[in-house]
């Protein structure tokens, strides 16, 4: 591999894509097609809550796209993306949910380089099931031992990057697994409980 493709995977902040055992296209300029629909995305996404739901499916999906969901060419750094998902998650698990949204972002350094090619991620959400395990657990599960409403979710789908490499939009995509746990007691809006390591899903 060229020198040259060598700084592009680094500066584009691919890393992700370089780990097995995920399969991922390669970066590719974009055709004009491509730069055509990129020209609905000139101006910076900003984060957003997640959405308020006593649906666990429904808040599920949610949590998925805000913990994917950043634009570096937003002023906010990092934190300001992590935010989102710590406002919803529990109150006695808001550290630990803090832990698992910060594995998902972008270091302070590598958020500085993929700032300077204006990069943004999103994901297209694929599937979301409750895992078989997750019913094992809950049949097992003594009394008062799972919070009331407790629930996991497996969500599959692609990880969409993209960002400008000199005057061309270039794009990486990655396919992406992991579990978000919340619990819905009754009418209440759902709390975020945990999420599981990238690819490391209950199944």
């Amino acid at each position: 591999m060229s020198g040259a493709v060598l700084l592009m995977l680094a500066a584009f902040g691919v890393y992700g894509l370089l780990r097995g055992p995920a399969s991922a296209s390669p970066p590719r300029t974009a055709t004009p097609e491509a730069s055509e629909s990129s020209d609905i995305h000139k101006r910076p996404e900003r984060p957003q809550p997640v959405l308020a739901s006593s649906e666990p499916e429904r808040f599920a999906r949610s949590v998925a796209r805000a913990l994917f969901t950043w634009d570096t060419r937003h002023p906010g750094g990092p934190s300001e993306w992590a935010q989102a998902l710590v406002d919803v998650a529990d109150v006695d698990e808001a550290a630990a949910v803090a832990s698992d949204v910060r594995s998902y972002l972008p270091g302070p350094e590598m958020w500085q380089q993929l700032s300077d090619y204006g990069t943004r991620q999103w994901l297209e959400v694929e599937s979301v099931t409750v895992p078989d395990s997750w019913r094992t657990a809950i049949a097992q599960a003594a009394a008062g031992q799972l919070p009331r409403g407790a629930s996991a979710f497996t969500v599959e789908g692609i990880r969409q990057r993209e960002g400008t490499w000199g005057t061309d939009v270039v794009s990486t995509t990655r396919r992406v697994s992991f579990t978000v746990f919340l619990a819905c007691a009754g009418q209440e809006p759902c709390t975020l409980l945990r999420i599981s390591q990238l690819d490391r899903p209950l199944e």
